[in-house]
């Protein structure tokens, strides 16, 4: 599951790379949408959703973007925004809108347990899964609560921190990953610092039902020329997917 920045470096490029990495193998995509206060992003992530505020990236914008694609996207896209934007927004309004664009699923990383009810109703009744994260800090009895409770899969951060690429993967992850799958039934994705096809086939052999790869696709989008971001996310995608193989 590649995560991609809505706007960055606009959205005409975004839209493009969307169907670029459907093409290029991914089995759902992870779009973000920017906020100006990403407190689980990492700086790779942070500069991603800066520069697509400053195009004039809007959910707005995402979401008449995300519409104008259904008819070209057949994998699931999965949204990714913080409370604020939703409180903001209005709960409803942002289903029934995401809904609307063909939204498959959200994630919402600063949502407690506590209050996802009210939101994972809302978005059920929309056809959305609200999906839920679990960190290596959550307590077992917890972490069984948020498994259950989460729609879709449960997502697996690997590390105690923000996102951003890592050389190696925390070795707690495997036994994490244990956890889970005894808490639940649901399948898992693991994110945060999984960077190259080397950490996807350490985590599928942990026993994970996916991999969810950000900063360092980011990176690369950011770093490769005006002309080349879309090839060079579907290079890295087609790398990633041959992982899975």
């Amino acid at each position: 599951m590649p995560f991609l920045m809505a706007g960055d470096p606009d959205l005409e490029t975004t839209a493009k790379i969307l169907l670029e990495l459907q093409s290029s193998g991914a089995d759902m995509i992870e779009l973000g949408i920017p906020y100006s206060d990403p407190l689980a992003d990492g700086p790779i992530i942070q500069l991603a959703a800066s520069r697509a505020l400053s195009s004039g990236t809007s959910p707005e914008k995402v979401f008449k973007m995300l519409s104008e694609l259904r008819d070209q996207l057949s994998i699931p896209i999965i949204l990714f925004t913080y409370c604020n934007p939703l409180i903001n927004r209005g709960l409803e309004e942002f289903c029934v809108e995401a809904y609307e664009a063909g939204v498959s699923g959200l994630v919402v990383p600063d949502l407690p347990l506590e209050e996802a009810e009210k939101l994972s109703e809302i978005a059920e009744s929309k056809e959305i899964d609200l999906v839920l994260l679990v960190a290596p800090t959550t307590p077992n009895n917890r972490m069984k609560k948020i498994a259950e409770t989460s729609k879709g899969f449960t997502y697996l951060v690997s590390v105690t921190g923000v996102t951003g690429e890592r050389s190696s993967l925390e070795e707690n992850v495997e036994s994490l990953v244990r956890q889970l799958k005894h808490c639940s039934s649901s399948p898992i994705a693991v994110g945060f610092g999984i960077s190259d096809a080397k950490h996807i086939q350490q985590v599928r052999k942990w026993g994970a039902d996916g991999a969810i790869v950000g900063s360092a696709l980011v990176k690369r989008i950011a770093n490769a020329s005006s002309g080349m971001k879309v090839e060079e996310a579907g290079s890295f995608c087609k790398e990633l997917r041959a992982a899975t193989n």
